[in-house]
């Protein structure tokens, strides 16, 4: 069974830097206050954290430095051959390392199928003229692990962000 095409806007910009880096860069028309917001509450996370092709199961989420997280999600209806047969749960977890409201987080990473590779993400949300850029570098330990997350991770990230657009003109000003 061939999966659904879901359509993405392709307004996240996605680079490799460095050895060992991701960057995505993704504009918002919103103030940061409203990015942030849907960036990091519980209910808004769960509509946007796994794009399109699955459904968030849980979001567990601690917002102060020392705290911790755990987001997970399985495949949804007609996406199921996207997900290996070992991962019908995709899940991720890590502590906030740093927690600036509508400036800055710094948190961990770990794919909790894969534990071995801890990352480590700071995400800025930066305002002009009312748009706000959200900025997220992802650091891993290795020129291999970010080549495999780079080529994995796009279309989901594409599919969140749009999914976070539509939460942030919901949310209005």
């Amino acid at each position: 069974m061939d999966s659904p095409e879901v359509a993405n806007s392709g307004k996240a910009v996605v680079t490799t830097i460095g050895d060992k880096q991701i960057e995505v860069v993704r504009e918002f028309d919103a103030p940061k206050h409203v990015v942030y917001r849907a960036y990091t509450e519980p209910d808004l996370i769960r509509r946007w954290w796994a794009g399109r092709r699955a459904t968030v199961t849980s979001v567990e989420s601690d917002l102060r430095v020392g705290g911790s997280y755990r987001y997970a999600a399985s495949a949804s209806e007609g996406f199921e051959e996207d997900f290996e047969a070992a991962f019908r749960e995709v899940a991720f977890r890590g502590t906030f390392k740093e927690v600036v409201a509508n400036e800055r987080l710094v948190y961990t990473e770990i794919f909790e199928a894969q534990p071995q590779e801890e990352l480590l993400t700071t995400v800025t949300f930066e305002e002009q003229d009312g748009r706000t850029t959200l900025r997220m570098l992802i650091e891993m330990g290795s020129t291999e692990a970010r080549d495999l997350m780079a080529g994995q991770m796009e279309d989901g990230v594409q599919e969140g962000f749009d999914v976070i657009d539509e939460i942030v003109r919901e949310l209005g000003q």
